[in-house]
């Protein structure tokens, strides 16, 4: 039902034998699947040692061969979609529909990085001296240390580790401990469709202690991170010790404004669907919702109707809408944040508290008449609580909307094109939707502004931040 692990260095699995592990927990029992070996340090740096020398063989590949073989794995990725949404949700959580979204857009990845790769152009400038000529060339970066979280165990990786194939980069990825099972199906996928040794490897750890590892060592030329934004600054401090490029997609807390002229009945459907996605445990999940006043007990009456029709449960059961969260730690959070915002006012309107004491459930919840200076309203939530508030004009809602540091993210419903144009002038975020939550696909640029970090993935950006420009001038 579950996989064995391994670590992946230099083209070897390599199991637990002689190494450190820790337990897998499911959350929906609580219960351990198996146990994750640690790398240790002589793996850490075999992997490194390896990573270079894939280098020096991957880049050398033209770019037509290296699209087809991650169109090979991805194919492959496709095949076994069943079995590696199965290990998804029995790690993670989230239930099986979800998973095999999730899977087919990490292959749609490995497609798309694939093909832009054949499309990695330079230029010619022209010289000022006729007899001179001066050319850009689009260059790998080099050996790449990429961290991801455990909240999409395939797309984050996949991300990544695509985005670094495709551009001719070498790639040391550690994936989450909590979720290692989708990490190494990928890798799986990636070994049989014939990536030389070295290319990608797959280690697992203490975290701060792969990542000083990883990122001190002159083999990385460039880190790539996916996580909070407190663990995003220390990893920045750790690179800018060896002037690393990183790109940084951290922390989030999507603002959503519901306008009086938005279709009520879309955006309630909309708004519950996006919220309880994986169970809120998603960085671009709807966080913070304003409505306008004349539609607001409206919205809000239907936002409940939505919340309570949730069935939470095991992600493996069919019937399940909502899976639990994704460990004890996020529990703990949601209990915090509930009891904040009780403390200033607010009103839970369903849910509220955890569902049983077998697994990480927690209620689908709702909470109104809270102040702005509430936790639900300042930080990331992080999981299936929406705090839903009144706004009454167009320039209030953007100075709340805008009064966080984090800038991932944003949604609008409106009818109006005059508002949503002077949304996308005024909305502080890396992606704004407007009449939906869809702003993630492989061909479009994927980040924040302020304190949700920079750089982008996916999109021709995505690539480009593995590239570096090299200017040759021939007289």
């Amino acid at each position: 039902m579950y996989p064995q692990l391994y670590l992946y260095i230099d083209g070897q699995f390599l199991d637990g034998v002689g190494r450190e592990s820790e337990p897998v927990i499911n959350p929906a029992t609580g219960q351990t699947l198996t146990l994750l070996p640690h790398a240790t340090p002589g793996d850490l740096d075999q992997a490194l040692a390896a990573a270079a020398r894939g280098f020096l063989v991957w880049k050398r590949w033209n770019a037509y061969d290296r699209a087809k073989l991650m169109a090979k794995a991805a194919d492959l990725i496709r095949e076994r979609i069943e079995a590696i949404a199965r290990t998804m949700t029995l790690e993670q959580g989230k239930v099986l529909a979800e998973a095999r979204a999730e899977i087919l857009h990490a292959a749609d990845l490995f497609d798309w990085y694939g093909q832009e790769g054949r499309r990695t152009y330079g230029r010619v400038v022209p010289g000022r001296d006729l007899s001179v000529r001066q050319t850009v060339l689009m260059e790998p970066v080099g050996p790449v240390a990429a961290f991801t979280p455990w909240n999409f165990p395939a797309l984050t990786p996949a991300r990544k580790l695509a985005g670094a194939l495709g551009a001719g980069c070498s790639i040391v990825l550690k994936a989450a401990e909590e979720t290692p099972g989708t990490a190494l199906a990928l890798i799986q996928a990636l070994h049989d469709a014939g990536l030389p040794p070295g290319v990608a490897n797959l280690v697992f750890g203490a975290p701060a202690e792969v990542s000083a590892r990883l990122i001190a060592d002159p083999v990385i030329k460039k880190i790539t991170f996916t996580g909070s934004t407190p663990v995003g600054r220390h990893l920045l401090r750790l690179a800018a010790d060896g002037a690393k490029r990183a790109t940084m997609e951290l922390g989030g807390n999507a603002p959503v404004l519901v306008f009086a002229d938005a279709d009520l009945e879309a955006a309630v459907a909309t708004c519950v669907a996006g919220k309880y996605r994986n169970a809120g445990q998603v960085c671009v999940s709807p966080s913070r919702f304003f409505v306008q006043e004349s539609v607001y007990d409206r919205f809000v009456e239907g936002f409940v109707k939505g919340a309570r029709a949730a069935i939470v449960g095991d992600g493996l059961d069919p019937s399940t809408t909502m899976g639990p969260l994704a460990n004890a730690r996020r529990l703990e959070a949601m209990d915090r944040v509930v009891a904040d915002a009780l403390a200033r006012g607010g009103k839970v309107r369903t849910g509220g508290g955890r569902i049983g004491d077998t697994g990480y459930f927690f209620q689908p919840t709702v909470v109104t008449d809270m102040g702005d200076d509430a936790l639900l309203l300042c930080d990331e939530t992080f999981g299936p609580v929406a705090p839903i508030t009144p706004f009454k004009t167009f320039d209030e809602v953007i100075a709340r909307a805008n009064a966080v540091p984090q800038g991932l993210a944003g949604y609008a419903f409106t009818c109006n094109s005059r508002i949503a144009a002077d949304l996308a002038d005024t909305l502080q975020t890396g992606m704004l939707g407007i009449n939906t939550f869809a702003v993630s696909t492989p061909e479009t640029p994927f980040g924040g502004v302020k304190e949700s970090g920079y750089g982008r993935e996916g999109g021709i950006e995505g690539l480009q931040a593995y590239l570096h420009e090299k200017l040759v001038v021939q007289a």
